[in-house]
């Protein structure tokens, strides 16, 4: 069985579960639109899903903190979804 290595895809698989929305990463693959506007999270879901995703990156790529921190900072930028 291969091991899937798209971490994008557990990332923003992740911060819909966090979120608390029944959408997953299949549902936004492709859309052109700005998806991420039309669900939301509050600033402790962020941080929740921030701090997972730093720890994630850590241990899947063997990162140290602060290129995890930047990596997450950036998903965050790109789609992070709008907050409350």
């Amino acid at each position: 069985m291969k091991q899937r290595t798209n971490l994008a895809e557990d990332l923003i698989n992740q911060m819909f579960i966090i979120a608390g929305h029944k959408v997953s990463y299949d549902d936004i693959i492709g859309r052109k639109d700005d998806w991420y506007c039309q669900w939301t999270m509050t600033d402790d879901q962020r941080k929740e899903w921030i701090d997972w995703g730093i720890a994630y990156l850590r241990k899947k790529k063997r990162w140290p903190k602060k290129l995890a921190e930047r990596e997450m900072a950036f998903l965050d930028l790109y789609c992070g979804l709008k907050n409350v």
